[in-house]
């Protein structure tokens, strides 16, 4: 007899890096132990969206592909190319991401802004949902998604202050719960305050979270 999946563990990771990951088999056996029936597998550049793709063909009955341009990857004389390759991935995918903007890297804000709307614009183009990583810029990527008319955006590993977080919720946007829900102060706190309804979870892998 086959043996039934609790229907209380049957869970989608909403925020993976697969490409990272390199013996890929062992770990989508053990997430399908695990109650894992969908995995988002989000890029980051050019060659993570292109491994991401490739993944998402080979698993099609569990991988979710997700194309970005992350903050950490802007790189000045590419930006045209990683644009190009987003409108060209992003029909085929469920979301855009990781896309978004961090203040503690050193690409000047100008040019993530910058990014950031244009890869916001390819979004509302194709009728996708955004996964935004927000660190430190909590208040300035709520309001260029917005701005953008997005409807449907995910706030990565939300961890900022209340009052961007309530803006979030009443434009039906979400946030994200990580494993570091387990010793952050500030991701316990905005998690705590968020609906329960407007939060999703993910693993965030290959990241690891203090042991």
């Amino acid at each position: 007899m086959e043996k039934r999946v609790n229907p209380l563990k049957r869970l989608i990771d909403g925020h993976a890096h697969l490409n990272e990951i390199n013996q890929i088999d062992p770990v989508l056996i053990r997430a399908r132990a695990a109650g894992v029936e969908r995995i988002v597998a989000v890029g980051m550049d050019m060659s993570s969206n292109r491994r991401t793709m490739e993944l998402s063909d080979k698993y099609p009955d569990i991988i979710w592909p997700a194309v970005g341009y992350h903050p950490w990857k802007i790189v000045p004389n590419q930006i045209e190319m990683a644009i190009s390759q987003l409108s060209e991935l992003l029909p085929a995918c469920v979301a855009l991401g990781e896309v978004g903007l961090d203040y503690k890297v050193r690409t000047k804000k100008p040019i993530q802004w910058d990014v950031f709307t244009q890869v916001l614009e390819l979004a509302a183009k194709f009728d996708k949902p955004v996964i935004v990583h927000s660190r430190y810029s909590h208040q300035r990527c709520h309001q260029l998604v917005s701005a953008a008319g997005i409807d449907k955006a995910v706030f990565h590993w939300y961890s900022g202050p209340f009052d961007v977080l309530e803006r979030i919720v009443a434009d039906g946007y979400y946030v994200s719960c990580t494993p570091a829900l387990a010793y952050s102060i500030h991701h316990q706190k905005a998690m705590s305050h968020t609906p329960l309804a407007h939060i999703l979870i993910e693993t965030d892998c290959p990241v690891t979270f203090k042991g």
